[in-house]
């Protein structure tokens, strides 16, 4: 015998042992290859229950039907409600696969350093507590890593874009997988994948967050159970099975109980941690709910980089707003284009390769195509946003001539009492990008802005407070939403002359009956 980290004996590797006929069974029963883990979990694994202690796991029916798809199933995706047992189940599993099967590493990949620990500590609670003759000898025994004496192990590592790389995976557990940032998400789906692709195995187990990371987009393909002659399939269409289960299936949790949840953690977190919808959690811009309901459309147009979902008509007005960038590589230049009255997207583009004269051929491009579908028959305005690289985008305009653009360049007025040089364009404040958030998220919470683009549609699901504003996520860009909001800010100056433009925002202040929420700050620790 030797003692654990947590002063519990652990067995030995190599040593002999005599065993009775009863042990013999057990561990036979243990090492049946269809159901060995149900008599382990059954048996010998036990849990350590917040108020009764350390217990015989005792599994409920979807706890049954969970453990049943890890075991039967190559590839696993599993959407989980909070606090129903899922890490329990997998620390059990883990266990008896690494025990009972030889030659196998089992790959524990957590969002956060302390996630990996928590589930590392859970499998060696189950191994510790097993009875001796049950449990297999090691020959390493750490807080990160147990490795035992038929060959097997499991490390557990932080979900980074180089975890496992270089390792021969068995078995692959992802846990709160929604919640790694995305890039090193996809980074880290990219790298493992072709290691599984060789033979290993993989469960992947979240509680939802964005409808638009690698755990949706893998959940989505594995809830695509139809071929293409529309037959149903047993698996996704990316080979993975997807399991699923509603917080009504736990014995403790009713409707009484549920009316309580929601009083305290609110409907929307609720249905995303405890109904497992693809609800953004983080204070954004827009309503959590909103989002969902948000889909786009594909263009019906691509000239270049131009994307149109739909064609400029005779008789209605265009509002055109680039935000430039320098178009080296780093941030995105990008325009919005706005069709009036009914405030509705009908193009945009976004490309940071593009050198600032280029950008303003682009803002030409758009302005004429306008011009050439309205056959004359439409106003257009366009502006620019002027801070900084904007000041740039002024120089150009001045040298290849304001009146070679169509439409009528329009700027914020100077306010009374500043003393200030006048700049043509937008310049935006931390006071003028409030206010425009303000309105933008009336209109579109209103139903009085219509967002066609599904790129746009994904950086307002990644727009959060921060602050006392707005910005997006680390790894997620807001290019589009800046462009979007210098309209905005383009029609608060327009309603002023522009009698249409009035009537139209004079009806959206009047059901404006809300007020913003309080943005809050935001840790950089996605």
């Amino acid at each position: 015998m030797a003692a654990s980290l947590d002063g519990v004996l652990i067995k030995k590797a190599n040593r002999k042992e005599t065993f009775t006929e009863d042990q013999i069974a057990d561990l036979l029963a243990c090492m049946d290859p269809d159901n060995g883990y149900l008599y382990f979990a059954r048996k010998f694994a036990h849990i350590q229950h917040p108020k009764k202690g350390k217990l015989i796991f005792d599994p409920y029916e979807y706890q049954l039907r969970l453990m049943h798809s890890y075991h039967s199933y190559r590839f696993n995706i599993n959407m989980m409600p909070r606090q129903t047992g899922k890490t329990t189940c997998a620390a059990i599993y883990l266990a008896w696969y690494a025990m009972f099967n030889p030659d196998q590493t089992v790959l524990v990949a957590a969002h956060k350093y302390t996630g990996a620990q928590e589930i590392m500590s859970r499998i060696r609670f189950v191994y510790e507590t097993c009875p001796d003759h049950i449990r297999a000898g090691v020959t390493s025994y750490n807080k990160g890593s147990i490795e035992f004496e038929n060959g097997s192990r499991i490390v557990s590592q932080t979900t980074t874009g180089n975890t496992g790389r270089g390792m021969s995976i068995s078995l692959l557990y992802c846990d709160e997988f929604a919640f790694v940032q995305p890039n090193i998400a996809e980074e880290f789906w990219t790298s493992i994948s072709p290691t599984l692709a060789t033979g290993g195995r993989a469960i992947i187990t979240s509680t939802p967050n964005s409808d638009e990371d690698t755990f949706a987009t893998i959940w989505k393909q594995a809830e695509n159970k139809f071929d293409e002659h529309g037959n149903e399939q047993e698996l996704g269409s990316n080979g993975f099975h997807s399991f699923i289960a509603h917080w009504s299936e736990h014995p403790d949790r009713d409707e009484e109980w549920k009316v309580a949840e929601v009083g305290r953690i609110g409907e929307e977190k609720f249905r995303r941690e405890y109904g497992c919808e693809f609800l953004v959690f983080d204070e954004t811009l827009i309503n959590s709910i909103k989002l969902a309901s948000m889909e786009g459309i594909l263009p019906i147009i691509n000239m270049g980089q131009i994307r149109w979902y739909k064609k400029p008509m005779p008789g209605k007005s265009y509002i055109v707003g680039l935000d430039p960038s320098m178009g080296t590589g780093g941030d995105y230049a990008a325009i919005q284009i706005m069709e009036l009255p009914g405030y509705e997207q009908v193009g945009e583009w976004k490309h940071n390769l593009t050198a600032i004269p280029g950008q303003i051929r682009v803002l030409t491009d758009v302005c004429k195509y306008i011009e050439s579908e309205c056959l004359g028959d439409s106003t257009i305005y366009w502006s620019v946003e002027n801070n900084g690289i904007g000041e740039a985008c002024l120089i150009v305009i001045n040298d290849f001539g304001e009146e070679n653009i169509p439409g009528l360049f329009i700027s914020e007025p100077m306010k009374k009492g500043h003393v200030r040089k006048f700049r043509k364009g937008f310049n935006t404040t931390h006071s003028s990008k409030t206010s425009a958030c303000a309105r933008l998220k009336t209109m579109i919470e209103n139903d009085k802005l219509t967002v066609r683009s599904k790129a746009l549609i994904s950086e307002l699901k990644a727009y959060i407070a921060a602050g006392s504003s707005f910005q997006a996520k680390p790894g997620h860009h807001d290019d589009l939403i800046s462009s979007l909001l210098l309209t905005i800010r383009m029609m608060t100056v327009m309603k002023d002359w522009d009698p249409e433009i009035y009537n139209s925002f004079s009806q959206i202040d009047a059901d404006d009956d809300y007020e913003m929420p309080m943005p809050i700050f935001v840790s950089s620790s996605y």
